[in-house]
């Protein structure tokens, strides 16, 4: 059922690992090369930058093709748009297919992007069907709206796996999120449906994992875990997922737009307002005992991500007055922590305490490390490198008797 076989994706963990303990110094030269030929397999991959760049390049094909062909074709009727969509989704799916089978392409972008397509397609074509032309702002009931998010949700989580892409159970979770809306208008039915729906999917890979806890599909279920127990976190905690979220934190954020933070409590009811407000204190603290007991880093940084989230929600949940200098009071108490429990793991023994350790084991611990920097440096280049301050007008150097060591001013 899977596009990869078991051999191949534990030939391809294998030399992970290999040129992680090559880089760190774990093993020799030689040891690599000697180990390098036991673990050769037949995919085709490349490099991460190259990668996206594919994945880019073939999106931006498939979506020309799919634009020339309704310009073409269809410039003067609309009537099969649904029939062509669906089309294209089913020859995206079989040529995502045909570069894995035929071409052995993995994680390279190509494949991928095909992949993603599908969804895309597969998604406006039932949309298209169901609320016809009026994409996006059609406000029909037709009692089949709901087939719409179901649906990209159903191949989304095929794609998943088949494919092992860890960004299609993302994909399928945010479509999960549309689907309560159509069989309730209550935010707080809504709210519980969603949670049960990733509760029941995080039951079945806790039930499931155990079995793989020493395959490479532990890498999927691990980040699949850690998904769904921020999911759930971000399904209860109101002042994140209510409906008003961008305007009213954008608009908070600002000075003079200081204000209280309870105008998520207006669309629930008060007993679901506050149970809402206990389960984000109890819930960041499960998740890390799991993740701790399991010894697994994206559990541990779901639990720590969420546990972020509640002390910045803390105030906007209490109705208390935000002020600017809240996040330099968070910074400085993140820091505080890592230091302390950095600290705190190097004066074990060996530095070393109950299986953690501060030191890097890993060289994508440094990978992730420059390209979070490089990212920053993108997003925000005045940051790192201030732009030059223009000179003030009003500023004027008068004449001078001298210049240095005795010169004039002439000189």
């Amino acid at each position: 059922m899977r596009a990869y076989s078991e051999s191949s994706q534990e030939a391809v963990r294998a030399r992970d690992l290999l040129k992680d303990w090559a880089g760190e110094g774990f093993i020799t030269a030689e040891q690599y090369a000697q180990m390098e030929q036991e673990t050769a397999c037949d995919l085709r991959r490349t490099n991460i930058f190259l990668r996206i760049v594919l994945f880019l390049f073939t999106l931006v094909i498939a979506g020309a093709a799919a634009g020339l062909f309704f310009t073409v074709f269809l410039s003067r009727s609309s009537e099969h748009t649904t029939g062509v969509f669906l089309a294209f989704a089913v020859f995206s799916y079989a040529a995502a297919e045909l570069a894995v089978s035929q071409f052995h392409l993995y994680r390279y972008g190509i494949e991928e992007a095909l992949a993603v397509c599908s969804v895309a397609f597969l998604w406006v074509g039932i949309y298209t069907g169901v609320f016809g032309s009026q994409l996006f702002f059609s406000t029909k009931t037709q009692g089949a709206e709901f087939l719409v998010p179901a649906a990209g949700a159903i191949l989304s989580l095929w794609i998943w796996h088949r494919f092992g892409f860890h960004y299609a159970f993302l994909a399928a979770m945010i479509f999960l999120v549309r689907l309560p809306g159509y069989w309730t208008s209550s935010h707080a039915a809504q709210h519980v449906i969603v949670a049960a729906l990733y509760l029941l999917g995080l039951i079945a890979v806790v039930a499931v994992r155990p079995r793989h806890r020493l395959t490479y599909l532990n890498t999927t279920y691990s980040v699949t875990e850690g998904l769904l127990w921020l999911g759930i976190y971000l399904t209860i905690n109101l002042q994140l997922s209510s409906l008003d979220l961008a305007g009213r934190w954008l608009g908070d954020l600002w000075p003079g737009g200081m204000g209280g933070g309870t105008s998520a409590g207006s669309e629930f009811s008060k007993p679901f307002y506050w149970a809402t407000f206990v389960l984000i204190w109890c819930w960041p603290p499960i998740v890390l005992a799991r993740g701790l007991r399991l010894k697994d880093r994206f559990v541990i940084a779901a639990g720590a991500l969420a546990a972020c989230l509640t002390l910045v929600t803390n105030k906007p949940y209490l109705g208390w007055q935000r002020h600017t200098w809240d996040p330099m009071l968070f910074g400085v108490v993140l820091m505080a922590v890592a230091l302390f429990i950095r600290r705190w793991l190097a004066r074990g023994p060996e530095k070393i305490r109950q299986g953690f350790t501060a030191r890097r084991l890993s060289g994508k611990d440094k990978l992730w490390m420059d390209a979070g920097i490089a990212s920053v440096g993108l997003a925000a280049p005045n940051i790192i490198t201030p732009s030059p301050q223009p000179g003030s007008a009003d500023v004027h150097f008068g004449g001078g008797s001298s210049g240095g060591g005795g010169a004039s001013s002439d000189f």
